[in-house]
């Protein structure tokens, strides 16, 4: 008998499982998968680390977070510097002065905000819906240009049925800073994410390829708690209802030459382009190998977005109005469930990055410990 059944071995689960092993109780991880890492996964194709489920820069102003995750590996001096790409025409992501001066042929700061704030001015009222939301912020040319057919993609919906609420800000500079994050931290790990979390299951039982929902039963009478990381709603056998995800698919190559795109991501940003954008994965670790000799092929792959359904991986929520309403009634389920703790992305039905999903797993195995160890003193 097992003290934790962690099912998933993602970013949560092995969080939630190093922890629990760490203060000294025995933990079983299974993944759905026949892989570890979940979507953080990175495969070595011809020395490049593949992000095979999209590219994932972590970065964090949670020190703490920080601590945490560089104990497993060392992280590399990667900065998030995406390109747009529209009909051809390429703009810096985040919007600065760089992308200002390709939009309007503008120099200064000061004429780049006057641009800014002269087509703001196109909504006056509280905005009701993403593209309102949008231009309120940085104007009509730039949504049209870089906001509107990317997201219309990544969404599957005209940006005015999408709520305000999903973009709550955008990654306006006055600089020709190309960062795009605000992050104190930020880095991918040497080596790929793998490794890391490999090194952080260390001594632990990890079985993959293993379906919890088919085998529920006979699972959980292994271990004492449940940490389960799966849809909060398959769960509960959609008894309520499906909730809704977007899922996404790439189409991934090995081409036999040293640079494709020169950077590690560009987003296409017209709606005619099929896909969201294309990942080129060697640009993570800066094109070098191991031993810091240059790569001579590269991966690149082609990102799309969809809506899921069965069968495919659920990658995000879609936090509606409709879908927060229906996982609050399945939250309540989950509240009345024994021993069993709900966590992550799909656990918890959130869009959360991966130093949240970090953050989120270290307090709830802290809560949980301490409720544990009351429980058996």
């Amino acid at each position: 008998m097992h003290d934790f059944l962690i099912v998933g071995a993602g970013l949560y689960g092995a969080v939630i499982a190093q922890k629990a092993k760490a203060a000294g109780k025995s933990v079983l991880v299974i993944g759905k998968r026949d892989h570890i890492a979940g979507n953080v996964y990175t495969e070595d194709v011809e020395g490049i680390h593949v992000h095979k489920y999209g590219a994932h820069i972590f970065h964090t102003n949670n020190k703490v977070v920080w601590d945490y995750i560089t104990r497993f590996a060392t992280f590399n001096r990667f900065t998030n510097s995406p390109v747009a790409n529209y009909h051809g025409e390429l703009y810096s992501l985040p919007f600065n002065m760089y992308t200002f001066n390709k939009m309007w042929g503008v120099v200064t700061p000061e004429e780049a905000a006057a641009k800014i704030e002269e087509q703001r001015k196109e909504i006056t009222g509280a905005p009701q819906n993403l593209e309102e939301q949008a231009i309120s912020l940085v104007g009509r040319d730039i949504y049209e240009k870089l906001v509107k057919g990317y997201t219309e993609k990544q969404w599957g919906r005209d940006c005015k049925e999408l709520p305000a609420f999903i973009i709550k800000r955008l990654p306006v500079r006055l600089t020709f800073d190309n960062n795009y994050f605000n992050a104190l931290y930020q880095g991918i790990p040497i080596g790929g994410y793998t490794k890391m979390v490999e090194r952080m299951l260390d001594g632990i039982e990890v079985r993959t390829g293993v379906d919890y929902l088919n085998k529920k039963s006979e699972l959980d009478a292994q271990a004492e708690y449940v940490v389960y990381t799966g849809p909060i709603d398959a769960y509960f056998s959609y008894s309520l209802g499906k909730l809704e995800y977007r899922s996404v698919r790439f189409e991934t190559e090995l081409l036999d030459m040293p640079n494709f795109q020169g950077n590690a991501a560009v987003n296409y940003t017209d709606s005619e382009t099929p896909w969201t954008r294309i990942i080129e994965h060697k640009w993570f670790e800066f094109g070098k190998d191991k031993e810091g000799n240059d790569l001579p092929k590269t991966v690149i792959s082609r990102e799309y977005s969809s809506e899921w359904k069965p069968g495919d991986e659920p990658y995000y929520p879609v936090n509606d109005e409709k879908n927060s309403k229906l996982y609050a009634e399945y939250k309540k389920l989950a509240e009345s469930e024994k021993n069993i703790i709900f966590g992550g992305r799909l656990g918890e039905y959130k869009y959360y990055d991966m130093d949240k999903v970090i953050e989120s797993a270290l307090a709830c195995v802290a809560v949980q410990m301490d409720k544990i160890n009351q429980y058996k003193a």
